[in-house]
């Protein structure tokens, strides 16, 4: 009788078997992971809406925020995408009795579980390329557009009714739009220069963007300008007038980058003049980015550890399920746990791949011994 683990279908790399499963579980897991990632991209869309219906900017720009935001919740959708694979397939080879049909024609836990980890180097291969270059590359694509919006499309930052400071000596207030975009009710505060401070009034006003800035067209109204030296007071009516806000607006300053933005080399290696607290969440951002990778091999270890040793049952193993299921919740919430204590410890660092890696190194144990014990030198009992 063959031997555990040394079965027809371990003499090769990869088997006609190993490929059997590793499609149904890929194809699994790459559809839960779209759906999932589609409702939760959704969710976080809708808060970009905004931009559009009451700011003013253009549907391609927020499609492309909206596909910059993506990568952020990715590598946690993947993870639970493999882990709902390998559990539901597994599953129903059991209901279908096609894993008792391998185990008896001799392999193991561990053989079994061996194209569930090539599964898990596909997703291990994505999460790294997200930590290296795609998640830190889009975070800082959307602070940069961000920053540019606030600073060039000056029209998506007014509110209705409210007082909008522009930089620290410009403020302007628009009383409500229209259907048309067209604003009412305009008044503009420049005191740049102490000593001459201006006013505008309009009845209405439109805003329009230019390669060099937003400008402004003010229509009905006056200009009035205070000389605070003479004590004289000027004022310029205006059918029409013209106003760039890019000539009013402060020098802008360089944007310091946060964690989320950098590379791993800028991660490991940051800046000296860096204060502690930003020194800290630079390296726990680092750490959290390599170790989230190899969280997808604990996650699709726990349904294997749960449903492969013992006995089978054709009828389903609701209980079974259930466990793996509890068990991948008590590992992501613990995981979490670890990392935000390691943003205010240093200390809780090596806990990350600790927790990252415990379930892996318990469902091989598992594995191991539950294909030692059950031996397949026999058929598999079936219940």
């Amino acid at each position: 009788m063959a031997r555990p683990g040394a079965g027809p279908y371990d003499r090769r790399p990869m088997t006609s078997l190993d490929r059997y499963i590793l499609r149904q579980c890929l194809s699994v897991m790459l559809f839960v992971t779209a759906a999932l990632s589609a409702a939760v991209w959704l969710a976080q869309s809708l808060r970009l809406v905004d931009l559009i219906v009451n700011r003013g900017l253009s549907a391609e720009v927020f499609l492309y925020l909206a596909l910059l935001i993506l990568p952020r919740f990715f590598d946690i959708v993947l993870p639970i995408g493999a882990f709902i694979a390998v559990l539901f397939i597994f599953n129903r080879l059991t209901a279908e009795s096609e894993l008792v049909v391998m185990r008896s024609a001799g392999l193991s836990p561990l053989a079994l579980a061996r194209p569930v980890m090539f599964l898990a180097g596909i997703g291990f291969v994505v999460l790294m390329s997200l930590s290296a270059y795609f998640l830190p590359a889009s975070n800082r694509e959307f602070k940069d557009l961000q920053f540019e919006i606030r600073n060039r499309f000056v029209s998506s930052l007014l509110q209705e009714g409210s007082f909008t400071n522009i930089s620290d000596k410009l403020t302007i207030y628009i009383g409500s739009r229209n259907e048309r975009g067209e604003i009412m009710g305009v008044l503009i505060n420049d005191d740049r220069d102490p000593q001459q401070p201006v006013a505008l009034f309009a009845e209405r006003g439109a805003f329009a963007d230019a390669k060099d800035g937003s400008r402004i067209i003010l229509v009905n109204g006056n200009r009035q300008r205070f000389d605070r030296a003479t004590g004289k007071l000027s004022v310029l009516t205006f059918d029409s007038y013209t106003l760039d806000l890019a000539t009013l607006r402060d020098a802008p300053v360089v944007r310091f980058r946060e964690a989320q933005e950098r590379f791993l080399d800028e991660l490991f290696f940051p800046p000296a003049n860096l204060d502690p607290a930003t020194y800290r969440s630079f390296i726990v951002e680092a750490n959290t980015r390599l170790t989230v990778p190899l969280s997808v091999f604990s996650f699709v270890i726990i349904p294997l550890a749960c449903l492969l040793p013992g006995e089978f049952n054709r009828r389903g193993q609701p209980q079974r399920v259930l466990l793996a299921v509890l068990f991948a919740l008590l590992f992501q919430s613990t995981d979490l746990g670890v990392k935000n204590l390691a943003a205010s410890n240093y200390a809780a660092i090596p806990l990350i791949y600790f927790i990252d890696l415990l379930p892996l190194a318990l469902g091989f144990g598992i594995l191991l011994f539950g294909g030692i014990r059950l031996g397949v030198w026999r058929p598999a009992t079936v219940r």
